[in-house]
């Protein structure tokens, strides 16, 4: 399921949709991780959200203030800052909608049980990440 919950940046759900379904199947081929959760979700929500909002939650659930890009839950919710994706996506020669796509892949790779926590591991999260957006040619 994916809803876009703000109006200011303007997203095209019809890609976005179908984009989460390849980055869906191409997460789900991967080795499950320790803390993989993916294989035991009905529903995973997809949403995006204002700087304003995802910064409410990021304080709430993990104590910082200010927005982020991406905040993914165990249960399957992956909520995505459409308006930090805009922001971002000039620094890595993306568009804003490319930029989201990459938050959606982020957000599932999380939940397959992918951490970028330490040095390590955000290296080989990054290095996965990479692989997979380059490949479903965004």
């Amino acid at each position: 399921m994916l809803q876009n919950r703000q109006r200011k940046i303007p997203v095209d759900l019809a890609f976005l949709r179908k984009f989460a379904d390849r980055a869906l199947k191409a997460v789900g081929e991967l080795t499950p991780q320790p803390s993989d959760v993916l294989n035991q979700l009905d529903e995973i929500a997809i949403s995006l959200v204002s700087d304003r909002a995802i910064a409410d939650f990021h304080l709430r659930f993990m104590g910082i203030s200010g927005p982020t890009d991406v905040l993914t839950f165990e249960h399957g919710e992956i909520l995505i800052s459409a308006e930090t994706a805009a922001s971002y996506a000039g620094e890595y020669d993306l568009t804003p909608l490319q930029e989201i796509a990459l938050y959606i892949l982020h957000g599932l790779l999380h939940l397959r049980g992918f951490d970028d926590q330490t040095p390590s591991d955000h290296e080989e999260m990054y290095r996965v990440q990479s692989e997979i957006f380059s490949r479903l040619d965004t």
